[in-house]
């Protein structure tokens, strides 16, 4: 599942993807990363429960807390598990400060579970 949503002339696109393992993540990743070499910044979080729960988030550059902790709070309000979600920043020129880019990261990761998807 996937989402593209623009603010302030950056492009934001959102991936859904099921994961058992960090190896899934790592190999998600690494395509990501070739298929958008262009980007930004590559920011993600995953929670994977499979007997112990193993929880990560990457920022990917952008100023701490501002994009993988939003990121995995939607996966946490949405009670989700063996997840990995990734949000591909295309930076559009404006910069959007800690707090916009808190938004950006939580709305594009929330886009992904609009009814209209």
């Amino acid at each position: 599942m996937q989402s593209l949503i623009e603010i302030k002339k950056s492009k934001f696109y959102s991936y859904l993807y099921n994961v058992n393992s960090a190896n899934d993540v790592a190999k998600i990743l690494e395509n990501l990363k070739k298929e958008h070499k262009k980007a930004t910044h590559i920011c993600y979080a995953y929670k994977i429960v499979d007997g112990v729960e193993i929880v990560k988030f990457s920022d990917d550059g952008e100023p701490g807390g501002t994009a993988g902790r939003p990121i995995l709070n939607v996966i946490e309000k949405k009670n989700l598990k063996n997840v990995l979600i990734c949000v591909v920043r295309y930076f559009g020129g404006i910069k959007l400060g800690a707090g916009g880019l808190v938004r950006a990261y939580s709305k594009s990761a929330s886009s992904l579970f609009l009814e209209e998807k």
